[in-house]
């Protein structure tokens, strides 16, 4: 099987070199999975599309650029590139910023062979922490979350907005993206909810969130009120 980990980036040269080399380097460990990288990068303006230009003579890694639109647009061109280029039967949703631990991904992979569709890596969860957040910074994660499942009525994902995600390309496939009608960290949750009524076969593994170190936050209040609005928007169709 082939799987494919797509990384949307913006101003992440601090990050993305290394995450690039512990990625490569766990997959020699990996053996049931022909793996691959996909960084989607929106024309960030510090210097990560030519630190990434480095690693593409690999047969490995593949980048897009474009102008930034949101996470979610970044997600739908990956998406799609993997799909209609690269072939591959899985694809992975992770953060560019060192949040999510590379060596973490043979667990996605594990799930994946043992039957799910929709593998994500949960933070609200018996195992799963984040140890780096303070008491208000939790509260509003949280809140959020318990937000989006109860308005938007995801009721039996306890995360509904994890960025660290392993996904079948069959059941992409059955998902009309260009109709999700968000651009930002709303995405997490239209896909999941698309998903969710597919029937899709969902299973949640703890992990452990660690905030980034090097660069900063891409969040926007934009972001945010999409978040909200949209929650209430599925809600409605639902």
């Amino acid at each position: 099987m082939k799987a494919c980990i797509i990384i949307p980036t913006y101003n992440e040269k601090e990050n993305i070199g290394g995450l690039l080399e512990e990625l490569l380097e766990g997959f020699k460990k990996i053996k049931n999975f022909d793996m691959s990288i996909l960084v989607v990068d929106d024309n960030s303006p510090d210097g990560t599309q030519e630190i990434v230009k480095k690693y593409l003579d690999s047969k490995q890694i593949f980048m897009l650029t474009g102008e930034k639109n949101g996470l979610g647009s970044a997600y739908i061109k990956g998406f799609n590139y993997v799909l209609d280029k690269l072939k591959a039967d899985v694809l992975f949703e992770m953060d560019a910023d060192f949040s999510h631990k590379p060596e973490d991904v043979p667990k996605f992979l594990k799930e994946i062979e043992n039957g799910y569709d929709f593998v994500i890596g949960s933070r609200y969860i018996s195992g799963g922490e984040i140890p780096d957040w303070g008491f208000i910074r939790k509260s509003i994660s949280s809140g959020g979350n318990f937000f989006a499942r109860i308005v938007a009525g995801l009721y039996t994902v306890h995360d509904c907005t994890s960025g660290f995600r392993a996904i079948r390309t069959d059941l992409i496939k059955q998902i009309k993206l260009d109709k999700l009608e968000v651009e930002g960290y709303a995405f997490q949750m239209n896909l999941l909810h698309n998903a969710i009524k597919l029937g899709a076969k969902i299973k949640e593994i703890p992990i452990v969130f660690n905030d980034r170190n090097l660069g900063t936050s891409k969040m926007r209040l934009k972001d945010l009120r999409e978040f909200f609005f949209n929650s209430f928007k599925l809600r409605f169709k639902k």
